[in-house]
């Protein structure tokens, strides 16, 4: 299975591996109850019905061959073993910091469940298998199969990881394909994916941006005064990225200065030379070697 330039960026090789279950070591022990819960009940009758659609992630272990590290999907994996299964489709990852993983990634979105049922229809399986499955709506599946329709490639990539809500799509379908990708640019600078952020980027959409005009107020809020708010938006967004851009260098240069100020101050000559002829460096010198962590006033600026 070839994946996109997004999954390759996420961290993850372009080819997927057919793995032996017993070379699959998990990070993590499986609670006793947990196969006796619904949850785990659900996922078997899903492979049973519908077969595995989220392939377990995991990442080689670099002191033996041929073994790889569970980093998600224990229960999937689980449930594989009690179906009988003695081999698994993977997804690779190429972190380094596979130990933390399970801690930075999110719970399935709404782009990546659309995926999943996109890939078990063209494996022949029914929406109303699907739902059954999924314990969903056989009139959810497919408007979840149908969630990327008239939402440009970009848009799709650039939402595949975040939470977006089924609504935030529905907004977006009524933008032009530009307007689409500002529109996500500013959600994910926001980090906010609710349904008033989007209703509020809709509403100050210009027509000329919109698949169709719509009217010029929205209750009593006029667009002019929305589109001021988003610009102001965008203005916040642009200084955060370049913060965050820069807040790695700064901090490193930073801590750099701070070691050798440590060491500096650890022989009682020098302290005593700056007490004498430079009390007042010595002070700021003092109080930067004291400082265990960036305030939050601070790194926020």
């Amino acid at each position: 299975m070839n994946m996109s330039a997004h999954d390759r960026v996420m961290g993850f090789e372009p080819q997927t591996r057919i793995i032996s279950l017993d070379a699959i070591v998990p990070l993590k022990v499986l609670r006793p109850k947990t196969k006796q819960s619904e949850k785990f009940q659900q996922i078997v009758a899903s492979i049973k019905n519908v077969g595995l659609v989220e392939l377990p992630v995991v990442a080689p272990d670099p002191k033996t061959d041929d073994n790889y590290f569970l980093l998600d999907g224990m229960l999937r994996l689980e449930a594989l073993k009690d179906l009988g299964a003695q081999e698994v489709e993977c997804l690779i990852s190429t972190d380094d910091e596979a130990y933390s993983y399970n801690k930075r990634i999110s719970r399935i979105s709404a782009v990546q469940e659309h995926k999943m049922i996109v890939r078990a229809v063209e494996r022949g399986v029914s929406a109303e298998r699907i739902a059954v499955a999924l314990n969903l709506d056989p009139n959810s599946v497919r408007r979840r199969f149908r969630l990327l329709n008239g939402i440009c490639p970009e848009v799709a990539e650039m939402l595949a990881d975040k939470p977006c809500p089924m609504l935030v799509f529905d907004a977006l379908k009524q933008m032009k394909p530009l307007r689409q990708i500002e529109a996500a640019e500013l959600m994910i600078g926001q980090h906010n994916y609710s349904k008033p952020f989007v209703r509020a980027l809709l509403a100050a959409t210009a027509d000329d941006q919109l698949l169709k005009a719509k009217t010029a107020r929205i209750g009593d809020v006029s667009r002019e005064q929305i589109a001021r708010l988003e610009r102001e938006l965008a203005a916040v967004q642009s200084r955060t990225q370049f913060v965050e851009e820069t807040y790695g260098v700064d901090n490193l240069q930073f801590t750099v200065a701070k070691t050798y100020l440590t060491r500096l101050l650890s022989k009682a000559n020098v302290v005593r030379w700056l007490k004498k002829h430079q009390p007042d460096f010595l002070a700021e010198f003092q109080q930067i070697a004291d400082i265990v962590s960036l305030p939050a006033s601070t790194a926020a600026q």
